[in-house]
């Protein structure tokens, strides 16, 4: 029916027809899949959720004298230093340890990682740096400290190994203490259960077999432009699907990159898991091209009719019980039954924040401020999930 160069055609006239995933979906309730794809030429979608494999990276420009920096603190955040002599990889989820010779003061600051220091340098704020370097002919200075903020460094830009998880998990717990997980505290005897994939919202679950998104894909990450990068760790495309082919647990992800110094601090928030450590919550929103029927059939699923498996995290194993499947429409009602009994549920990822994600994506494109790319490669789609299948082995130091 269209190709992207029509479509981007009809943007950059600020004629293009862009509907949110919400309003696409009652579109197709009203008129059907058929008339529904002559009408819109693209889907705007939208997440907001906690994004703990992400990270930037920063370029300080050089010192005088010189630092090849080996050990580096950003507000007492811990970066990688392992590349060239300036350059810094601070990871979302680095906790907050604090400097060599410097002790922590206080559980705020224990619940400050590397998420809070990445949304404060976006936000504009100052940040301590403290450097411990090696020195050598070339780089002789041995330690450096400074204030930095965005606007006094080089290259500041995300890249996350994995974000944008097709599908995934609802935690609960039937042990007899509390659990603190990467989805949060999980009571005790099933007193309650976490989703965090916001369902028939989700963009990947809305392009299930990846054809529209690939690598070169321009999304809307963080308030900035982003373009996918490459697969995510952890991508599992084989994941069993149902014959709508949505996968039924954790499935493919996407490596995300983007200039961190265009993002808003409304994207992009540090967050804090009781008991677990820091994280990201980051607003990502792809685009969807309507080039056939088919995108508008796929973009047609609804809550009850994508699942998600209820694991049991009192198992302290990689391959843990399940309780079965749920499906996102009981989910999202609050309340939902394991074995028999009645547990509140409730999400991770902000409903109401990836609607507006969406909305602001669709704005962009209706504006004429953001066209669509061409992928310039598929996400392969039959990669194996390789788990490490031994115990490590344990060193007796008597």
């Amino acid at each position: 029916m269209r190709t992207i160069a029509e479509i981007n055609d009809k943007i950059s006239r600020q004629r293009a027809v862009i509907w949110t995933l919400e309003e696409l979906k009652a579109r197709v309730a009203e008129i059907g899949v058929a008339k529904a794809a002559q009408q819109v030429d693209a889907i705007a979608t939208g997440t907001f959720e906690p994004m703990e494999c992400s990270g930037a990276m920063i370029n300080l420009g050089h010192t005088d004298p010189p630092i090849k920096i080996r050990r580096c603190w950003l507000d007492g955040v811990l970066a990688y230093s392992g590349f060239g002599a300036v350059d810094l990889y601070i990871g979302a989820g680095q906790m907050t340890e604090g400097e060599e010779g410097v002790t922590l003061d206080g559980e705020e600051a224990r619940e400050r990682g590397g998420g809070h220091v990445i949304e404060d340098l976006i936000a504009g704020k100052p940040i301590h740096l403290r450097a411990i370097g090696q020195a050598t002919d070339c780089y002789p200075q041995t330690s450096f400290e400074a204030t930095i903020s965005r606007e006094t460094i080089n290259q500041f830009y995300l890249y996350n190994p994995r974000n944008l998880y097709q599908n995934f998990i609802v935690g609960a717990n039937s042990g007899d203490r509390t659990l603190y997980t990467y989805l949060g505290p999980l009571q005790p005897r099933l007193g309650n259960a976490v989703y965090c994939n916001s369902g028939a919202l989700s963009p990947l679950l809305n392009d299930p077999e990846l054809k529209l998104i690939g690598i070169g894909s321009r999304i809307f990450l963080g308030g900035g432009v982003g373009y996918v990068s490459w697969e995510g760790t952890q991508h599992n495309p084989k994941q069993k699907r149902l014959p709508n082919q949505t996968p039924i647990g954790p499935a493919a992800t996407l490596a995300l990159i983007g200039d961190a110094k265009l993002m808003q601090p409304k994207w992009v928030r540090g967050c804090y898991f009781k008991n677990y450590g820091p994280s990201l919550m980051l607003g990502v929103g792809v685009p969807l091209p309507v080039l056939n029927e088919e995108v508008i059939q796929r973009c047609a699923v609804r809550d009850e009719d994508i699942v998600a498996p209820v694991v049991d995290f009192s198992i302290p194993r990689r391959v843990r019980p399940t309780f079965g499947l749920v499906n996102y429409a009981q989910l999202k009602t609050g309340k939902i039954k394991i074995e028999g009994k009645p547990v509140r549920v409730a999400p991770l990822a902000s409903i109401y924040l990836s609607r507006q994600v969406a909305l602001e994506l669709k704005q962009w494109m209706a504006s004429g401020q953001f066209t669509l790319t061409e992928p310039v490669a598929p996400i392969p789609m039959d990669r194996s999930f390789m788990p490490q299948n031994f115990w490590g082995s344990q060193i007796n130091l008597d």
